[in-house]
């Protein structure tokens, strides 16, 4: 029984399921572990204060021994935006393309992280393994030496497609490896593919990179007297090399504005995946130029707080002023949940008098991922015995497992999981079997995990309905008030416009106090809920609130 339990595949998404980004996947076979993308995703609303999320690797903490290597798919941040946190936990070899072992060394260098084992492989190259074989397959997608990944075993091979889409004109020429994808499908047999479902619940097929190059070619035709500034995605090296060569073609200067982008700039331009001349200048040097000359590229295409673009938006930026008759283009489509302060950003843009072109506009932005008949296609080429759709919400897992079986494949060979899910498979058959520990990690500034549940009901509720803070002065020979109860309001109520409020949580104070003492408590912990209990019925009854009340005791 545990031989047979040993022959199986374990498939254990980590990140990725019913979210959308924070994608890494194990695949464990006999005594080895190997980990497919460490990515992160941004916090949704009610995470206040949090920067980062990433996946919570404990189960490859307790297997360290068994984890063999990380397998990168691509470069988005999605994918590897955890791999600083990840490697200071299990530092083990990391494997990926040319372009994402440069981007991920930025990452690493900003962590200070020196004795990475970074290895650069390409399309068709194969990591040998003891019992595995990991080979990497070029797709298409939004970034350049984007791949899929197939594990061969002896039970068969895993196919994890990675973030794709079918593009029969790609900008740098290299078409996805549709024929080696067939090859193994028609020589080995394809025994499980894990295949993208962003765009699992949107008919028809992806439009080509290339067609962007019109509509921006259109845009700055018309442009003619005005100054131009470009928001997109940093990653999206074939969208800057479009815009540069837009620039190029209409005699203007390029500045690229914001951190990220500058840094994927200079090792795109190191690499080669990015040619371009003497037309781009230093972000310092635009005043050098008259309007008419000029594209600015920036970040911000998705409304973050602290991007470039936002700063320009909010007259916050230290070189580049949003003036009136600058044209604004943000070539991207707001990721969802990021509607409304992409909407917020634009009011900015156009309140100050610049003109703004998005992709709901124009035809300035097409996706990086399959829709629904390209979807179909890659289960022919691919044909599984089993198949599990991932990175995507659950809705779009749905979609996906819907379009698979309407192309043949077996119902019940079809899987939908949840992170932390392990899928048992083998050439015979595929189940549900227990789970593992996952979830989410949360960064906040320089902590890793160390803000929980708790601390984010308290910054809730801090955000709801504020705070108050009593501080009383004891004696520490009798226990007497010798000052306060002083109270100080933050997020509740301005207490100099709240007299009446505040006597009458004094005198409840004061109360309480009486009532220790009269039966003769002394113990602060007693004294401080009460207190807290009192002023909370308190409080409510005259203002429907419930601040946090904080208790502070002193002694002199």
């Amino acid at each position: 029984m545990s031989r047979n339990n040993n022959d199986k595949i374990k498939i254990i998404p980590l990140g990725g399921l019913n979210e959308i980004g924070k994608n890494m996947t194990i695949i464990e076979y006999k005594d080895e572990i190997i980990v497919i993308d460490a990515g992160l995703c941004f916090p949704e609303d009610e995470l206040l204060g949090i920067d980062i999320v990433i996946p919570d690797i404990t189960y490859l903490e307790k297997n360290i021994d068994k984890v063999k290597g990380i397998f990168i798919t691509h470069g988005h941040e999605d994918h590897i935006g955890a791999m600083p946190y990840i490697l200071k936990k299990i530092n083990v070899p990391v494997y990926g393309s040319a372009l994402s072992m440069e981007l991920v060394k930025v990452k690493l260098k900003e962590h200070r992280i020196t004795k990475a084992k970074l290895n650069t492989v390409g399309s068709r190259d194969q990591i040998k393994l003891k019992h595995m074989s990991v080979e990497f397959i070029r797709v298409n997608h939004s970034i350049p030496d984007a791949y899929s990944i197939a594990v061969h075993t002896n039970q068969g091979v895993i196919y994890h497609t990675g973030d794709f889409k079918i593009d029969l004109t790609p900008i740098d020429g290299e078409m996805m490896d549709i024929h080696r994808i067939c090859q193994i499908s028609d020589e080995e047999g394809i025994l499980l593919m894990m295949a993208d479902s962003t765009n699992a619940d949107k008919p028809g097929s992806t439009m080509s990179e290339k067609s962007v190059g019109a509509g921006l070619d259109d845009l700055f035709k018309k442009a003619q007297n005005s100054r131009i500034i470009v928001a997109t995605f940093a990653s999206n090296i074939h969208r800057l090399q479009q815009i540069a060569d837009a620039a190029k073609q209409y005699g203007r200067k390029v500045a690229v504005s914001g951190r990220s982008m500058v840094n994927i700039l200079g090792v795109a331009k190191d690499l080669g995946y990015l040619t371009t001349d003497e037309h781009i200048i230093d972000l310092n040097d635009i005043h050098k130029y008259k309007d008419e000359e000029l594209v600015i590229i920036t970040t911000g295409s998705q409304g973050e707080p602290m991007s470039a673009l936002a700063r320009m938006a909010n007259s916050e930026h230290k070189k580049v002023e949003i003036k009136k008759g600058d044209l604004v283009i943000i070539s991207a489509h707001p990721i969802p949940g990021n509607e409304k302060t992409v909407s917020k950003i634009i009011n900015f843009l156009l309140e100050k008098g610049a003109e703004v072109v998005s992709s709901d506009i124009a035809d300035i932005h097409v996706s990086g991922h399959a829709r629904q008949d390209e979807l179909k296609l890659m289960q022919a080429f691919a044909k599984p015995k089993f198949f599990l759709p991932v990175h995507g919400e659950y809705k779009m897992l749905k979609r996906h497992a819907e379009l698979a079986k309407s192309v043949g494949t077996n119902p019940d060979n079809i899987f939908i999981i949840s992170n932390g899910d392990i899928l048992e498979v083998d050439r015979r058959s595929a189940r549900k079997a227990g789970r593992v520990a996952s979830g989410r990690i949360l960064i906040d500034g320089l902590g890793v995990g160390d803000v929980g549940n708790i601390v984010l009901r308290d910054r809730k509720h801090l955000s709801e309905d504020g705070l108050m803070t009593i501080v009383v002065t004891l004696s520490k020979e009798d226990g007497r008030i010798l000052a306060g109860p002083d109270i100080i309001s933050r997020g509740f109520v301005y207490v100099r416009e709240s007299e009446g409020l505040m006597d009458g949580a004094k005198a409840i104070i004061n109360n309480v106090f009486e009532q220790c003492e009269s039966k003769n408590i002394k113990e602060w912990a007693y004294i401080k809920n009460t207190i807290k209990e009192e002023l909370k019925d308190y409080l409510y009854i005259k203002t429907k609130r419930n601040p946090m009340i904080l208790p502070i005791l002193m002694e002199v």
